[in-house]
C-alpha cells in the first residue's frame, strides 16, 4: 500500500467494507468464523461488526447462522440511475477537454439498440463542430461505432450488427481486421465519413468489468485561420486521459492501489 492510501486510515470502516466485499462474493452466506478467519480478524470484532451491519440493514443473519447481503446496497446503487451518474461525472472532464483542446467532445452509449449522443461539449469560441444530444449514429461509419464493436465479444458484435439491421451479421474481413488493430492500440482514429476535413477520435470507457459502457469522442477539427492549441495527436492523448478519468473501472483501481 501507498503511503497517501495509509494517511488517512479508518479501521472501523476499512473492517466493515472487507466484511461486505467477502459476503458479496459468497452465494450461501458466511458464518462469523469463516468471516474471522478468511479476513485474519478476531471473533469478538467481527461479531461487533456484523451487528452493526445487520441493524443497519446491509447484512442479514439466517436461521442456519450465517450472513449474507441484503439489497441494501443494490437500492442505494439505484436511487441515482447509473446513465445520470455516468455523465453528471463525465461532463466536467470533458469541458476541461474542450477548454484544452478547443475541440468539441461527446458521449456515446449503446442503448436499446443504437448508439446515442447522451451529452456533449462545444469547443470554446465561434466556430464548432457539433453533435446534439439525443442523436443515434452508426455503428460501422463512427468512431464511437467501431470502439463499442471492437471491444464486443463475437456474439455481441452479431447481436448489435443484427439490431442494427445492418447486411447480415457477419462484417466484412478488412473491417474486422481494422477493429481489432482498434481494440489493440485502443481508440479510433479516422476520417468522419460524414463531414470532409473531420477526423474523427474516440476512446473507450470501461466498466469495472472491462466492458464498454460508453465512448468519448471528439469531431476534430484542424483550424485554418490560425493554429490549433494542440495537434491531433496531443488532442488524441488528452481523450484518452479523459476517458479514463470517467472510466468506473480506474477509479476502482486507483481508490484500491
Amino acid at each position: 500500500m501507498t503511503e497517501d492510501y495509509d494517511k488517512y486510515r479508518a479501521p472501523a470502516l476499512d473492517k466493515g467494507l472487507d466484511i461486505l466485499e467477502l459476503l458479496g462474493t459468497s452465494e450461501d452466506g458466511l458464518s462469523q468464523i469463516e468471516i474471522a478467519k478468511a479476513l485474519d480478524r478476531s471473533a469478538s470484532e467481527i461479531f461487533r461488526m456484523l451487528d452493526r451491519l445487520v441493524r443497519r440493514g446491509y447484512v442479514r443473519k439466517t436461521e442456519e447462522d450465517r450472513y449474507t447481503l441484503t439489497l441494501r446496497l443494490f437500492e442505494l446503487a439505484h436511487r441515482t440511475p447509473p446513465l445520470r451518474r455516468l455523465i453528471s461525472g463525465a461532463l466536467p472532464l470533458m469541458r476541461a477537454f474542450a477548454h484544452e483542446t478547443e475541440q468539441e467532445c461527446h458521449l456515446v452509449t449503446y442503448d436499446r439498440n443504437m448508439l446515442v449522443v447522451v451529452a456533449q461539449v462545444d469547443a470554446p469560441g465561434y466556430w464548432s463542430v457539433a453533435i446534439r444530444v439525443g442523436a443515434h449514429i452508426d455503428l460501422l461509419d463512427t468512431g464511437s461505432g467501431h470502439v463499442f464493436l471492437a471491444y464486443a465479444t463475437p456474439l455481441e458484435r452479431t447481436m448489435m450488427l443484427r439490431d442494427a439491421r445492418l447486411d447480415g451479421p457477419v462484417i466484412p474481413s478488412a473491417v474486422a481486421r481494422h477493429l481489432d488493430r482498434v481494440r489493440s492500440q485502443g481508440f479510433e482514429r479516422m476520417p468522419s465519413q460524414q463531414i470532409h476535413g473531420v477526423t474523427n477520435i474516440a476512446v473507450p470507457v470501461l466498466g469495472p468489468l472491462g466492458s464498454v459502457i460508453a465512448a468519448v469522442s471528439s469531431a476534430y477539427v484542424p483550424r485554418l485561420d490560425r493554429r490549433n492549441p494542440l495537434g491531433i495527436d496531443d488532442s488524441l492523448a488528452r481523450l484518452i486521459a479523459t476517458a479514463a478519468a470517467i472510466s468506473p473501472a480506474e477509479r476502482t483501481e486507483t481508490a484500491t492501489a
